[in-house]
């Protein structure tokens, strides 16, 4: 049977599962080699949960760029002590991100989109592989709705850059959903999240979003590129 067969047909079974039914079946066919990456956004946060309420054998491992908000990090903290997760912390290169300030500057990230994505492929890219390595499959909290980019995504997918499964269990959830479950669930977020930041990254990358704007579109607002730091790049 070939990898495609394979593809399609566990992702007709997947679509038959709620998310935390298909987090279950992918942790029982790759048995020790899941790993769920949380960047403690809100998809992340349900995912977290999910995961520990059935005590589920997946790994997860959060990536701190040296530039996230104290708000991040804070819930970082509450998040392992109410689900009682060990949260592995992935730090960039030390060796790189000196090299990378000493060429562009502290915050040289604003000056072209190159730049901006050397500066993510050092603090995020990779310490991600680093990270992914051993695992056959990367669980993500990726949702269709968050913006064009990604609506043409499948929930499993083979992600050729890292030569991993991606599996992503929230993909159909609206963002009514994901809000719904949290407050039914008393999932602890991000602050940040009431004061119109949506989507979360790195404190200078990031703002709040106007009415009307995607999810995305606070970050990277400077530029006029596609809204993506290089993690889910096929």
């Amino acid at each position: 049977m070939t990898l495609e067969k394979n593809m399609h047909e566990l992702e007709a079974q997947l679509s038959e599962l709620s998310a935390q039914e298909g987090l279950a079946l992918i942790a029982d066919l790759f048995p020790g080699k899941v790993t769920f990456s949380t960047s403690l956004g809100q998809e992340d946060q349900v995912i977290t949960q999910l995961i520990a309420e059935t005590n589920l054998p997946i790994s997860i491992f959060s990536l701190d760029t040296g530039r996230l908000f104290p708000e991040t990090l804070d819930l970082l903290s509450r998040t392992e002590a109410k689900y009682k997760q060990n949260i592995k912390v992935y730090y960039p290169n030390t060796e790189s991100v000196e090299k990378l300030v000493s060429e562009i500057g502290i915050n040289g990230f604003y000056d072209s989109v190159e730049n901006r994505k050397s500066c993510c492929f050092v603090r995020k890219v990779e310490p991600l592989k680093r990270a992914l390595a051993g695992n056959d499959v990367w669980i993500t909290g990726l949702r269709a709705e968050q913006s064009a980019n990604r609506s043409g995504m499948k929930r499993i997918e083979c992600d050729e850059g890292n030569q991993i499964l991606k599996f992503n269990p929230l993909l159909d959830w609206t963002f009514e959903d994901m809000i719904n479950y949290i407050s039914e669930k008393n999932i602890p977020y991000n602050p940040l999240h009431d004061k119109g930041f949506i989507s979360i990254g790195c404190a200078p990358c990031t703002r709040a979003i106007m009415e009307g704007e995607d999810a995305r579109a606070g970050r990277w607002w400077w530029e006029d590129s596609k809204k993506e730091c290089g993690l889910h790049a096929k």
